[in-house]
């Protein structure tokens, strides 16, 4: 289950991985691979987006359900 206090490198170590990466891409978050998808939560990364980080985990949680 994906939460918004995770951090965006553990939600990319998930299975289906490409699957949840497309949603995060998709939604405004282009650099998956940079620095900060390590230390950064969902909640974080979607407020520097402005995303509903509650959409944004309602989404990811579709693909692994």
């Amino acid at each position: 289950m994906i939460t918004k206090d995770m951090l965006i490198i553990d939600i990319l170590n998930q299975e289906k991985a490409n699957e949840l990466a497309q949603v995060l891409f998709d939604s405004g978050m282009h650099c998956l691979g940079c620095l900060a998808a390590h230390g950064e939560t969902l909640e974080q990364a979607a407020a520097v987006h402005g995303i509903d980080p509650d959409d944004l985990v309602r989404r990811l949680n579709e693909i692994i359900a």
